[in-house]
């Protein structure tokens, strides 16, 4: 995978995230992204400090800071 449709794939997550935080289920379902495509693309938007994480027992929640 090329750093291009990462890109676009981090795009596809922050559109889905305008809406308020998701669980990681969610934004896989919301997206429609393979788990390494997500988990690429969170790792992005990670990275330009763009979202938070917070951990619980079940999931991952994903918000936008």
């Amino acid at each position: 995978m090329n750093a291009a449709k990462i890109g676009e794939n981090a795009g596809a997550i922050w559109a889905a995230l305008q809406g308020g935080a998701l669980t990681t289920k969610a934004l896989k379902k919301a997206t429609k992204l393979k788990e390494a495509e997500l988990n690429l693309a969170l790792g992005w938007l990670a990275r330009e400090d763009k979202i938070s994480f917070e951990e619980n027992e079940a999931d991952t929640l994903v918000a936008l800071q």
